[in-house]
């Protein structure tokens, strides 16, 4: 399985999968269909699903669309988005499975963001190879989602699963924020070097309009301060020493940042 990267609106990333044995390809998010259209044909492949995790319009945009052109595509989504995602016919509950090129893909659900978002996440298949982590708009590199329609203790609990992935999984968040999140992060936590370095290296990288994403599970634990709510220094920050009110107050400091 073959992971291409397509940007789209100001900073959205959409993320199209190819297997290459069998000439088909999914696509993850897809917030204007013809980009992924064009990387379709680039490829060769015809698309058969659309792997949504969540109903916003900057994620399923261009579901229509892809639909119309590929009638036989599958639309998945979270159960409890039924009604809010463009053509869904799969409805994902926590620990289902979807199957794509050879990989099994675990569904997480991970409400916080909203009330029905899921995560896509596809174990290594064989050792020294990498996790694939799709988790739209609840774990960002150096950041998480804004909570609309959840609440922080329902977050915590949706990024503690993630946060207990393999070190190794990359994170494919939808979203290019990552040099905004450190820059707000290194307020809260500015005695971590590894956050130093990490900002250093995300500003040369944007100063060249490199992406930032994927990220990694490893990389975040270390960097990210909403995978960070029990370390002292930034209950420190928080004023708190409960985990939930810590992370509730970063996230609220971060909304005004």
């Amino acid at each position: 399985m073959q992971v291409y990267r397509i940007p789209v609106l100001s900073d959205n990333y959409i993320f199209l999968l190819h297997d290459r044995d069998r000439h088909i390809a999914a696509v993850v998010d897809p917030a204007q269909a013809e980009p992924v259209l064009q990387q379709v044909r680039s490829l060769g492949a015809e698309l058969t699903a659309i792997f949504n995790t969540h109903h916003h319009s900057d994620h399923v945009g261009g579901n229509q669309e892809l639909i119309d052109r590929y009638p036989q595509l599958k639309v998945y989504g979270g159960a409890e988005d039924r009604g809010r995602i463009p053509g869904q016919q799969v409805f994902l509950r926590s620990g289902d499975r979807v199957n794509f090129a050879g990989r099994t893909a675990e569904i997480f659900f991970v409400p916080g963001h909203t009330k029905a978002h899921i995560a896509y996440y596809f174990p290594a298949n064989n050792p020294g190879e990498t996790g694939e982590l799709f988790c739209g708009d609840t774990l960002f590199a150096g950041g998480c989602g804004r909570l609309f329609e959840g609440t922080p203790a329902q977050m915590v609990a949706s990024l503690e699963q993630l946060r207990n992935l393999p070190d190794n999984t990359r994170v494919w968040c939808a979203h290019e924020y990552t040099l905004k999140n450190l820059q707000f992060a290194i307020g809260v936590d500015g005695d971590n070097p590894d956050l130093q370095r990490r900002l250093g290296e995300v500003k040369e990288a944007r100063s060249r309009s490199q992406p930032t994403v994927p990220s990694s599970i490893g990389i975040e634990k270390k960097t990210n301060p909403f995978l960070r709510w029990d370390f002292p220094n930034l209950q420190s920050a928080a004023n708190t020493h409960d985990s939930v009110q810590t992370f509730a107050r970063l996230r609220g400091m971060k909304d005004r940042f």
